[in-house]
């Protein structure tokens, strides 16, 4: 449009009920929401020929969308069941009015009669035009009417079943119970934090804190097998039939609108364009990094003979431990030395002062009777820039029963100028008291995405409003971000153990250097994630488990776990549906954005400040190979990867 939105206008946050009716209150504003939605779009079906008259009701109308869409966030993090079950019925409701209007000819017809006459809309306004048309043709409107009816009942089956499938892995914990020997080789503070039930047994669960030390230190390998399995079959068999459907429902949906398969579907939005080009992706990867995963896990091997000489192969249960053994003994550096430096609240504050630093944000910490939120734990900071207010998020950090059980972003509130403030909140299941360091690179990670979101909530839009871009780039922005998690000078500003000694520049040199270690295989076991990603949704297979564990043996250097169902528990087949490669694509991108930066001075304002108006402040207003170019001043490139995967 040709005015410039009100930038001068302070939003409110959103209004949360605290220790209120929760029940009410989610009913209240999802339906409110989905009220204004619907009167918005009837503006647009008016028959206004003026294009930004028409944009701007839509706007509005997208705007009330996204709000109605967060109810989604409470089914994953509310500590009341009443509250979940209540934001998955609206959710469904939610998701069938956006069905219903992808579908609406009339609601096609409003768009399709401007597009011959933009005088008075901006390039932003054109984009949103061509890209709703374009979601439109997606959607089938220009399919008859019977297809259309039945794209509407695979859309509603879809919603209900991926909402089972999440659901089923965040409710199901599993766990081991073993002798309190058996937890030979963890550190005292875990031990201590797992004491002895009235049985003399000990109670290790699925859940991050308790998982990720016990496969990384524990010496008891039947053990770590034990807790390996209860893992990777945490939804099964419940979810086997879930997945099936949900993979049937998208098959057929592509299928009705014209493509080949659902990845060619999925794709024709993305940077990597093509169901094909992600199936040459992965073997490109998988190819590049073969000879180094052969390599790094033969070293695994080697070390695991000491300890079983009649061994012949690595497990993926041993894959952490061994890998920890090796770093500690060929490169000097010990884990359990490792997380002294990292207690949980030192590694928050310190994440928010690098990121403030970084990016010129301010975050202040919004005390509970003005944030008012879900649980005593969330910690809400209003964000600031340049002396003013842009947003506020709200850090969900440690597990509880009923939880979200892995780490997202997710949006509370789309950022529109003027009109209402971006809020994210990060939900994960840290410990509370001393971290990993992967943990602590995934605290960075996972940051990435709400400081992308706050950053692109600035804008008249909606439909470019926070994490905006293509699928496959929104990653690339967070992986950067880690590079800021193994910096010896960044480190050194927050990470500190019990005694108040700074971790050493040379054990962070040594962690680099032992990290290099492992690259090959991660690569390629991510490769045989992204294959079942893709290949599931690609080609229709009556056994998930097998055709799983093929793929496991043809990409990864990690035998399939026997008796294992782990795709029931792979969240990500909902939610990336058959784009799991996003990860390594953007990881491939995030290493070139990083080339740009002075690895001497990370902080360097000029490179960081580039970066944050260029690419993250842009959202979706432009594709994300061009902003990625805007910033480099070249197209990007897979060198600095393959640079990365050969060092």
């Amino acid at each position: 449009m040709a005015s410039e939105p009100r930038t001068d206008i302070q939003p409110a946050p959103l209004d949360l009920p605290g220790t209120g009716d929760w029940l009410a209150w989610v009913s209240e504003h999802c339906e409110g929401q989905l009220a204004e939605a619907r009167r918005q779009v009837g503006l647009v079906k008016a028959g206004s020929s003026d294009a930004p008259v028409v944009l701007a009701a839509w706007n509005k109308a997208e705007t009330a969308l996204a709000n109605a869409e967060a109810v989604a966030l409470w089914a994953e993090v509310h500590p009341d069941a009443g509250v979940r079950d209540r934001a998955d019925d609206l959710s469904q409701q939610v998701q069938k009015y956006v069905t219903e209007l992808g579908l609406d000819r009339d609601l096609y017809a409003a768009f399709d009669s401007l597009s011959g006459d933009t005088t008075g809309l901006d390039d932003d306004g054109r984009r949103v035009l061509e890209h709703t048309l374009r979601d439109f043709r997606r959607s089938g409107v220009d399919r008859d009417e019977a297809t259309r009816d039945r794209l509407r009942e695979l859309s509603e089956r879809g919603v209900r079943l991926s909402q089972d499938f999440g659901r089923n892995i965040r409710d199901d914990v599993r766990s081991i119970r073993i002798a309190p020997e058996r937890l030979a080789g963890l550190p005292d503070d875990y031990r201590d934090a797992h004491r002895p039930d009235d049985d003399g047994l000990v109670t290790i669960t699925t859940d991050y804190p308790d998982l990720v030390p016990f496969l990384t230190f524990g010496s008891d390998a039947e053990a770590r097998h034990e807790l390996a399995l209860a893992q990777n079959n945490v939804a099964w068999p419940v979810n086997d039939g879930v997945l099936q459907d949900l993979l049937a429902v998208r098959r057929e949906t592509a299928g009705l609108l014209g493509y080949d398969s659902w990845p060619d579907y999925d794709t024709e939005v993305k940077m990597i364009g093509t169901g094909q080009a992600v199936a040459d992706f992965i073997d490109r990867v998988g190819e590049a990094a073969k000879e180094r995963a052969a390599e790094e896990v033969a070293v695994l091997l080697e070390r695991k003979r000491r300890d079983d000489p009649s061994a012949d192969s690595v497990a993926t249960y041993d894959a952490r431990y061994y890998s920890e053994l090796v770093r500690r003994e060929q490169y000097d550096v010990d884990g359990q030395v490792v997380r002294t430096y990292f207690p949980f609240e030192q590694v928050r504050q310190g994440l928010l002062d690098v990121t403030g630093r970084l990016f010129g944000l301010e975050w202040t910490p919004v005390s509970p009777q003005d944030a008012r939120t879900w649980h005593e734990e969330v910690a809400s900071y209003d964000v600031g820039l340049e002396g003013r207010r842009i947003g506020r998020i709200h850090l969900d950090l440690h597990p509880r029963e009923g939880k979200y059980k892995h780490a997202a972003q997710f949006d509370l509130v789309k950022g529109i100028a003027g009109a209402q403030l971006p809020e994210g909140v990060l939900v994960c299941n840290f410990s509370r008291g001393l971290m990993e360091h992967d943990e602590v690179v995934t605290l960075f990670h996972e940051f990435g995405h709400l400081v992308h979101h706050v950053l692109a909530g600035q804008g008249e839009w909606a439909r470019f409003s926070g994490v905006a871009t293509e699928w496959d780039f929104v990653e690339a922005p967070s992986q950067m971000l880690e590079e800021w998690a193994w910096d010896a000078d960044v480190l050194a500003t927050f990470a500190r153990n019990g005694a108040g000694e700074t971790i050493p520049a040379e054990l962070v040199a040594a962690m680099r250097r032992a990290d290099h270690f492992g690259k090959g295989t991660y690569a390629v076991q991510q490769m045989s994630y992204a294959a079942r990603s893709y290949w599931f949704h690609a080609v229709p297979h009556d056994d998930l488990t097998a055709y799983g564990d093929e793929l496991q043996r043809r990409y990864s250097v990690f035998p399939p776990l026997d008796g294992a169902h782990m795709h029931c528990a792979f969240g990500h087949l909902d939610g990336y549906s058959s784009g799991y490669y996003t990860y390594m694509w953007s990881l491939v991108i995030a290493k070139d954005l990083f080339s740009a930066f002075d690895t001497d001075d990370l902080f360097a304002p000029e490179v960081a400040h580039a970066y944050r108006d260029k690419v993250l402040a842009m959202g979706g207003r432009g594709d994300a190979a061009d902003l990625v170019a805007d910033f480099l001043g070249r197209p990007y490139s897979f060198d600095s990867w393959a640079a990365w995967l050969a060092e």
